[in-house]
Protein backbone atom coordinates (compact mmCIF):
# COMPACT_ATOMS: atom_id res chain seq x y z
CA UNK A 1 0.00 0.00 0.00
CA UNK A 2 0.78 3.48 -1.20
CA UNK A 3 1.95 6.06 1.40
CA UNK A 4 -0.92 7.90 0.05
CA UNK A 5 -3.39 5.33 1.12
CA UNK A 6 -1.61 4.14 3.84
CA UNK A 7 -2.68 7.60 5.78
CA UNK A 8 -6.04 6.76 4.73
CA UNK A 9 -5.74 3.51 6.15
CA UNK A 10 -4.38 5.11 9.65
CA UNK A 11 -7.99 6.79 9.75
CA UNK A 12 -9.81 6.15 13.61
CA UNK A 13 -12.57 4.87 11.97
CA UNK A 14 -10.51 2.10 10.76
CA UNK A 15 -7.91 1.58 13.47
CA UNK A 16 -10.03 2.49 16.64
CA UNK A 17 -13.54 0.54 17.12
CA UNK A 18 -14.40 2.52 20.33
CA UNK A 19 -15.29 5.42 18.70
CA UNK A 20 -18.18 7.70 19.98
CA UNK A 21 -20.68 9.35 17.96
CA UNK A 22 -18.72 12.94 18.03
CA UNK A 23 -15.47 11.37 17.06
CA UNK A 24 -17.26 9.10 14.60
CA UNK A 25 -18.02 12.28 12.69
CA UNK A 26 -15.05 14.36 13.19
CA UNK A 27 -13.21 11.25 11.75
CA UNK A 28 -15.43 10.72 8.77
CA UNK A 29 -15.01 14.88 7.70
CA UNK A 30 -11.59 13.63 8.52
CA UNK A 31 -11.61 10.84 5.89
CA UNK A 32 -13.18 12.84 3.42
CA UNK A 33 -10.91 15.68 3.17
CA UNK A 34 -8.09 13.55 3.42
CA UNK A 35 -9.38 11.35 0.31
CA UNK A 36 -9.50 14.93 -1.72
CA UNK A 37 -5.99 15.91 -0.64
CA UNK A 38 -4.80 12.56 -1.87
CA UNK A 39 -6.72 13.33 -5.43
CA UNK A 40 -9.26 10.21 -5.17
CA UNK A 41 -12.27 10.35 -7.31
CA UNK A 42 -14.52 8.39 -4.64
CA UNK A 43 -14.59 6.54 -1.25
CA UNK A 44 -16.70 3.46 -0.77
CA UNK A 45 -17.72 2.18 3.03
CA UNK A 46 -19.87 -0.50 2.86
CA UNK A 47 -20.56 -3.08 5.90
CA UNK A 48 -18.94 -6.77 5.45
CA UNK A 49 -16.74 -5.55 2.81
CA UNK A 50 -13.21 -3.77 2.55
CA UNK A 51 -13.16 0.21 2.36
CA UNK A 52 -11.60 1.39 -1.16
CA UNK A 53 -11.11 4.31 -3.12
CA UNK A 54 -10.99 4.48 -6.96
CA UNK A 55 -8.06 6.73 -8.95
CA UNK A 56 -8.01 7.39 -11.93
CA UNK A 57 -10.63 4.36 -12.32
CA UNK A 58 -8.58 2.22 -10.22
CA UNK A 59 -9.86 0.79 -6.96
CA UNK A 60 -7.00 0.98 -4.22
CA UNK A 61 -7.79 -0.98 -1.14
CA UNK A 62 -7.03 0.69 2.33
CA UNK A 63 -8.24 -1.55 4.88
CA UNK A 64 -7.26 -5.02 4.83
CA UNK A 65 -10.29 -6.78 6.67
CA UNK A 66 -14.02 -6.52 5.55
CA UNK A 67 -15.85 -3.07 7.72
CA UNK A 68 -18.26 -4.43 10.29
CA UNK A 69 -21.68 -3.73 9.98
CA UNK A 70 -21.36 -1.70 12.63
CA UNK A 71 -18.85 0.59 12.14
CA UNK A 72 -19.84 1.00 8.86
CA UNK A 73 -23.40 2.16 9.66
CA UNK A 74 -21.68 4.83 12.00
CA UNK A 75 -19.68 6.10 9.19
CA UNK A 76 -22.51 6.80 6.77
CA UNK A 77 -24.81 8.18 8.75
CA UNK A 78 -22.60 10.14 10.79
CA UNK A 79 -23.22 13.18 8.50
CA UNK A 80 -26.79 13.20 7.91
CA UNK A 81 -29.59 15.83 9.59
CA UNK A 82 -32.35 14.14 10.84
CA UNK A 83 -34.46 14.62 8.00
CA UNK A 84 -31.98 12.76 5.86
CA UNK A 85 -32.05 10.11 8.27
CA UNK A 86 -35.72 9.67 7.96
CA UNK A 87 -35.41 9.94 4.36
CA UNK A 88 -33.25 6.99 4.37
CA UNK A 89 -35.15 4.82 6.91
CA UNK A 90 -38.51 5.37 4.97
CA UNK A 91 -36.40 4.93 0.93
CA UNK A 92 -33.54 2.65 1.57
CA UNK A 93 -31.54 5.53 -0.65
CA UNK A 94 -30.47 9.23 -0.17
CA UNK A 95 -28.64 10.98 -2.04
CA UNK A 96 -27.00 14.08 -0.75
CA UNK A 97 -24.20 16.98 -1.21
CA UNK A 98 -21.69 17.58 1.96
CA UNK A 99 -19.86 20.60 2.55
CA UNK A 100 -17.34 21.53 4.28
CA UNK A 101 -16.40 25.54 3.98
CA UNK A 102 -15.93 27.10 0.74
CA UNK A 103 -13.19 23.93 -0.70
CA UNK A 104 -14.66 20.56 0.39
CA UNK A 105 -17.61 19.34 -1.30
CA UNK A 106 -18.72 15.88 -1.93
CA UNK A 107 -21.84 13.95 -3.53
CA UNK A 108 -22.67 10.55 -1.55
CA UNK A 109 -25.60 8.11 -2.25
CA UNK A 110 -26.60 6.51 1.10
CA UNK A 111 -28.00 3.10 0.67
CA UNK A 112 -29.05 -0.16 2.80
CA UNK A 113 -28.30 -3.56 1.18
CA UNK A 114 -27.95 -7.28 3.05
CA UNK A 115 -25.44 -6.79 5.07
CA UNK A 116 -26.17 -3.42 6.51
CA UNK A 117 -25.27 0.00 4.89
CA UNK A 118 -23.08 1.45 2.16
CA UNK A 119 -22.50 4.79 1.22
CA UNK A 120 -20.53 5.76 -1.65
CA UNK A 121 -18.87 9.51 -1.96
CA UNK A 122 -17.02 11.63 -4.80
CA UNK A 123 -14.99 13.66 -4.31
CA UNK A 124 -15.59 17.33 -6.03
CA UNK A 125 -12.97 19.17 -6.85
CA UNK A 126 -13.11 22.91 -5.55
CA UNK A 127 -13.15 24.81 -8.32
CA UNK A 128 -14.60 24.54 -11.76
CA UNK A 129 -11.62 23.65 -14.68
CA UNK A 130 -10.96 25.36 -17.32
CA UNK A 131 -12.10 24.49 -20.88
CA UNK A 132 -8.72 23.92 -21.87
CA UNK A 133 -8.37 21.83 -19.26
CA UNK A 134 -10.97 19.40 -19.85
CA UNK A 135 -8.26 17.55 -22.54
CA UNK A 136 -10.85 18.08 -25.56
CA UNK A 137 -8.53 18.35 -28.42
CA UNK A 138 -10.14 21.60 -29.68
CA UNK A 139 -11.42 24.23 -27.38
CA UNK A 140 -12.61 26.05 -30.24
CA UNK A 141 -15.48 23.90 -31.11
CA UNK A 142 -16.66 24.25 -27.40
CA UNK A 143 -16.50 27.91 -27.89
CA UNK A 144 -18.54 28.32 -30.96
CA UNK A 145 -21.07 26.28 -29.75
CA UNK A 146 -21.35 28.45 -26.47
CA UNK A 147 -21.45 31.67 -28.81
CA UNK A 148 -25.65 30.24 -29.70
CA UNK A 149 -27.83 32.38 -27.68
CA UNK A 150 -30.13 29.49 -28.12
CA UNK A 151 -30.44 25.57 -28.86
CA UNK A 152 -29.52 22.26 -26.83
CA UNK A 153 -25.99 21.55 -26.05
CA UNK A 154 -25.35 17.49 -24.58
CA UNK A 155 -23.03 16.80 -22.53
CA UNK A 156 -22.61 12.60 -22.69
CA UNK A 157 -20.95 9.10 -21.54
CA UNK A 158 -21.40 6.72 -18.73
CA UNK A 159 -20.42 6.77 -14.89
CA UNK A 160 -17.38 8.12 -13.82
CA UNK A 161 -16.23 9.87 -17.06
CA UNK A 162 -16.22 13.14 -16.16
CA UNK A 163 -19.93 14.22 -17.52
CA UNK A 164 -20.59 16.90 -14.32
CA UNK A 165 -17.33 18.60 -14.72
CA UNK A 166 -17.67 19.52 -18.05
CA UNK A 167 -21.20 20.97 -17.70
CA UNK A 168 -19.57 22.85 -14.49
CA UNK A 169 -16.80 24.19 -16.67
CA UNK A 170 -19.52 25.38 -19.65
CA UNK A 171 -21.62 27.01 -17.44
CA UNK A 172 -18.95 28.47 -15.92
CA UNK A 173 -17.39 29.63 -18.91
CA UNK A 174 -20.82 31.43 -19.70
CA UNK A 175 -20.83 32.98 -16.73
CA UNK A 176 -17.04 34.83 -17.23
CA UNK A 177 -17.86 35.67 -20.50
CA UNK A 178 -21.64 36.75 -21.15
CA UNK A 179 -23.98 39.31 -19.18
CA UNK A 180 -26.71 36.45 -19.08
CA UNK A 181 -29.10 34.67 -16.54
CA UNK A 182 -27.89 31.18 -16.07
CA UNK A 183 -30.41 28.57 -14.11
CA UNK A 184 -28.63 25.51 -13.13
CA UNK A 185 -30.66 22.54 -11.83
CA UNK A 186 -28.86 19.82 -10.16
CA UNK A 187 -29.17 16.44 -7.81
CA UNK A 188 -27.10 17.66 -5.78
CA UNK A 189 -24.94 20.53 -6.39
CA UNK A 190 -21.58 19.69 -7.23
CA UNK A 191 -19.80 22.50 -8.36
CA UNK A 192 -20.74 26.00 -6.51
CA UNK A 193 -20.58 29.05 -9.21
CA UNK A 194 -20.73 32.52 -8.16
CA UNK A 195 -22.01 34.80 -10.59
CA UNK A 196 -19.34 36.77 -12.01
CA UNK A 197 -20.44 38.52 -15.28
CA UNK A 198 -23.61 36.62 -15.05
CA UNK A 199 -25.72 36.02 -12.60
CA UNK A 200 -26.04 32.67 -11.67
CA UNK A 201 -28.85 30.68 -9.75
CA UNK A 202 -28.45 26.89 -8.66
CA UNK A 203 -30.97 25.09 -7.73
CA UNK A 204 -31.04 21.21 -6.03
CA UNK A 205 -33.58 18.56 -6.42
CA UNK A 206 -35.02 17.81 -3.29
CA UNK A 207 -34.26 20.73 -1.38
CA UNK A 208 -34.49 24.14 -3.48
CA UNK A 209 -37.40 22.09 -5.82
CA UNK A 210 -39.48 18.55 -6.15
CA UNK A 211 -38.14 17.27 -9.72
CA UNK A 212 -36.14 18.81 -12.52
CA UNK A 213 -39.41 19.19 -14.32
CA UNK A 214 -40.56 21.03 -11.39
CA UNK A 215 -37.76 23.20 -11.56
CA UNK A 216 -37.50 23.38 -15.11
CA UNK A 217 -40.99 24.40 -15.45
CA UNK A 218 -40.94 27.77 -13.02
CA UNK A 219 -37.17 28.39 -14.77
CA UNK A 220 -39.25 29.41 -17.72
CA UNK A 221 -41.26 31.96 -16.28
CA UNK A 222 -37.64 33.28 -14.22
CA UNK A 223 -36.75 35.32 -17.38
CA UNK A 224 -33.23 32.83 -17.82
CA UNK A 225 -30.76 32.88 -20.64
CA UNK A 226 -28.82 29.99 -20.23
CA UNK A 227 -30.28 26.35 -18.51
CA UNK A 228 -28.18 23.75 -17.26
CA UNK A 229 -29.32 20.54 -16.58
CA UNK A 230 -28.08 18.01 -14.19
CA UNK A 231 -29.32 14.95 -16.08
CA UNK A 232 -32.34 14.51 -18.80
CA UNK A 233 -33.69 11.50 -17.20
CA UNK A 234 -37.30 11.62 -18.38
CA UNK A 235 -39.52 12.49 -20.89
CA UNK A 236 -41.29 15.20 -18.95
CA UNK A 237 -37.55 16.60 -18.36
CA UNK A 238 -36.31 16.20 -22.29
CA UNK A 239 -39.87 17.81 -23.00
CA UNK A 240 -39.23 20.86 -21.73
CA UNK A 241 -35.88 21.17 -22.28
CA UNK A 242 -36.40 20.53 -26.00
CA UNK A 243 -39.27 23.38 -26.03
CA UNK A 244 -36.90 25.61 -24.07
CA UNK A 245 -34.12 25.48 -26.37
CA UNK A 246 -36.45 26.18 -29.47
CA UNK A 247 -38.12 28.99 -27.68
CA UNK A 248 -34.70 31.09 -26.90
CA UNK A 249 -32.74 29.53 -24.78
CA UNK A 250 -29.04 27.83 -24.31
CA UNK A 251 -30.33 24.40 -22.74
CA UNK A 252 -26.85 22.18 -21.26
CA UNK A 253 -27.73 18.92 -19.97
CA UNK A 254 -26.14 15.21 -19.59
CA UNK A 255 -27.36 12.52 -20.53
CA UNK A 256 -25.72 8.85 -19.48
CA UNK A 257 -25.22 7.43 -23.36
CA UNK A 258 -22.13 6.16 -25.33
CA UNK A 259 -21.82 8.03 -28.16
CA UNK A 260 -23.81 10.82 -30.30
CA UNK A 261 -25.92 8.08 -32.55
CA UNK A 262 -27.43 6.86 -29.24
CA UNK A 263 -27.97 9.86 -27.58
CA UNK A 264 -29.90 11.01 -30.13
CA UNK A 265 -31.94 7.97 -30.23
CA UNK A 266 -32.75 8.17 -26.38
CA UNK A 267 -33.45 11.54 -26.63
CA UNK A 268 -36.15 10.95 -29.77
CA UNK A 269 -37.26 7.58 -28.72
CA UNK A 270 -38.36 8.86 -24.95
CA UNK A 271 -41.76 10.24 -26.64
CA UNK A 272 -44.34 8.12 -27.93
CA UNK A 273 -45.21 7.55 -31.87
CA UNK A 274 -47.72 10.07 -32.32
CA UNK A 275 -45.10 12.83 -31.28
CA UNK A 276 -41.88 11.58 -33.33
CA UNK A 277 -42.17 13.67 -36.39
CA UNK A 278 -42.80 16.71 -34.10
CA UNK A 279 -40.39 16.03 -31.78
CA UNK A 280 -37.76 14.91 -34.62
CA UNK A 281 -38.69 18.29 -36.64
CA UNK A 282 -37.77 20.48 -33.15
CA UNK A 283 -34.46 18.85 -32.26
CA UNK A 284 -33.48 19.23 -36.10
CA UNK A 285 -33.89 22.78 -35.48
CA UNK A 286 -32.33 22.96 -31.84
CA UNK A 287 -29.93 20.89 -31.33
CA UNK A 288 -26.20 22.82 -31.64
CA UNK A 289 -23.83 20.08 -30.53
CA UNK A 290 -23.40 16.61 -28.35
CA UNK A 291 -20.26 16.11 -26.37
CA UNK A 292 -19.23 12.32 -25.99
CA UNK A 293 -17.00 11.63 -23.54
CA UNK A 294 -15.07 8.89 -21.53
CA UNK A 295 -11.97 8.78 -19.26
CA UNK A 296 -9.07 5.74 -20.31
CA UNK A 297 -6.56 4.55 -17.85
CA UNK A 298 -2.95 6.37 -19.67
CA UNK A 299 0.53 4.93 -19.78
CA UNK A 300 1.60 7.42 -16.97
CA UNK A 301 -0.92 6.21 -14.20
CA UNK A 302 -3.75 8.98 -14.40
CA UNK A 303 -6.60 9.44 -16.70
CA UNK A 304 -7.08 10.43 -20.22
CA UNK A 305 -10.11 11.99 -22.24
CA UNK A 306 -11.70 10.06 -25.28
CA UNK A 307 -14.44 12.32 -26.82
CA UNK A 308 -16.59 12.16 -29.52
CA UNK A 309 -18.10 15.77 -31.31
CA UNK A 310 -20.86 16.33 -33.37
CA UNK A 311 -21.92 19.63 -34.30
CA UNK A 312 -25.18 19.97 -35.70
CA UNK A 313 -25.56 21.46 -39.63
CA UNK A 314 -27.86 20.95 -42.36
CA UNK A 315 -27.08 17.16 -43.14
CA UNK A 316 -27.37 15.88 -39.13
CA UNK A 317 -30.48 18.01 -39.39
CA UNK A 318 -32.03 16.05 -41.78
CA UNK A 319 -30.70 12.85 -40.62
CA UNK A 320 -32.85 13.29 -37.73
CA UNK A 321 -35.91 14.71 -39.58
CA UNK A 322 -35.73 12.16 -41.71
CA UNK A 323 -34.96 9.19 -39.14
CA UNK A 324 -31.73 7.77 -40.65
CA UNK A 325 -29.27 7.84 -37.49
CA UNK A 326 -27.72 4.95 -38.77
CA UNK A 327 -25.76 7.27 -41.20
CA UNK A 328 -24.86 9.66 -38.71
CA UNK A 329 -21.30 8.20 -38.25
CA UNK A 330 -20.33 9.00 -42.49
CA UNK A 331 -21.37 12.38 -41.94
CA UNK A 332 -19.12 13.33 -38.68
CA UNK A 333 -16.48 11.33 -40.84
CA UNK A 334 -17.22 14.14 -43.44
CA UNK A 335 -17.56 16.55 -41.32
CA UNK A 336 -13.89 17.03 -39.41
CA UNK A 337 -13.44 21.00 -41.00
CA UNK A 338 -16.62 21.60 -38.99
CA UNK A 339 -14.93 20.37 -35.97
CA UNK A 340 -16.63 16.59 -35.98
CA UNK A 341 -14.37 13.98 -34.07
CA UNK A 342 -15.78 10.09 -33.74
CA UNK A 343 -15.12 8.02 -30.79
CA UNK A 344 -12.84 5.73 -32.62
CA UNK A 345 -10.74 8.81 -34.03
CA UNK A 346 -10.19 9.96 -30.44
CA UNK A 347 -8.99 6.33 -29.25
CA UNK A 348 -6.70 5.92 -32.50
CA UNK A 349 -4.75 9.60 -32.06
CA UNK A 350 -4.59 8.63 -28.32
CA UNK A 351 -2.75 5.42 -29.67
CA UNK A 352 -0.65 7.19 -31.80
CA UNK A 353 0.50 9.44 -29.34
CA UNK A 354 1.33 7.15 -27.22
CA UNK A 355 -1.06 8.41 -24.28
CA UNK A 356 -2.92 5.02 -24.40
CA UNK A 357 -1.67 1.04 -24.32
CA UNK A 358 -2.88 -1.30 -27.07
CA UNK A 359 -5.51 -2.78 -25.15
CA UNK A 360 -6.69 0.06 -23.86
CA UNK A 361 -7.33 1.40 -27.59
CA UNK A 362 -8.50 -2.13 -28.71
CA UNK A 363 -11.06 -2.34 -25.87
CA UNK A 364 -12.43 0.89 -26.85
CA UNK A 365 -12.69 1.17 -30.76
CA UNK A 366 -16.00 -0.13 -31.87
CA UNK A 367 -15.40 -0.42 -35.43
CA UNK A 368 -14.09 -3.99 -36.15
CA UNK A 369 -12.40 -3.55 -39.17
CA UNK A 370 -10.40 -0.33 -37.55
CA UNK A 371 -9.63 -2.54 -34.45
CA UNK A 372 -8.48 -5.81 -36.72
CA UNK A 373 -6.04 -3.31 -38.43
CA UNK A 374 -4.70 -1.87 -35.31
CA UNK A 375 -4.03 -5.53 -34.04
CA UNK A 376 -2.49 -7.04 -37.21
CA UNK A 377 -0.17 -4.11 -37.10
CA UNK A 378 0.81 -4.56 -33.70
CA UNK A 379 1.27 -7.91 -34.24
CA UNK A 380 3.26 -7.67 -37.52
CA UNK A 381 7.44 -7.59 -36.59
CA UNK A 382 8.68 -4.55 -37.96
CA UNK A 383 11.48 -5.98 -40.95
CA UNK A 384 14.82 -5.91 -40.47
CA UNK A 385 16.75 -3.13 -42.16
CA UNK A 386 18.90 -4.61 -45.42
CA UNK A 387 22.33 -3.37 -45.71
CA UNK A 388 22.48 -1.52 -49.06
CA UNK A 389 24.54 -3.15 -51.82
CA UNK A 390 27.80 -1.89 -52.56
CA UNK A 391 28.18 0.46 -55.40
CA UNK A 392 29.26 -1.15 -58.32
CA UNK A 393 31.87 0.87 -60.78
CA UNK A 394 30.26 1.73 -63.78
CA UNK A 395 31.47 0.89 -67.69
CA UNK A 396 32.23 3.39 -69.07
CA UNK A 397 29.45 4.26 -71.51
CA UNK A 398 27.24 2.86 -68.83
CA UNK A 399 25.60 -0.02 -70.97
CA UNK A 400 26.02 -3.08 -68.53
Amino acid sequence: MSTTFAALAANPLFTDPALDDAKVRAAMSRLLADCQSAGVSDLHLSAQARAFVRQHGQIHYITEKPLPADIAEAANLALLDEEQFKELQDTSDLELALAFGNSQRFRACITIHKWGVAGSYRIVPAQTRALDALGYPDIEVLHRLLAFHNGLILVTGPANSGKTATLAALADEVNRTRSDHVITVEDPIEYVLPSDQCIVTQRQVGTHTESFSTALRAALRQDPDVIAIGELRDLETINIAITAAETGHLVLGTMHTADAASTLSRLLDVFPPSQQAQIRAMVSESLRGILCQKLLPAVDGGSVLATEILVANLAVGNLIRENKLQNLASVMETGVRDGMLTMDSSVLALFRAGRITLETALDNIGNRALRALLQNAANTPAEPATAEAPATEKKRFGLF
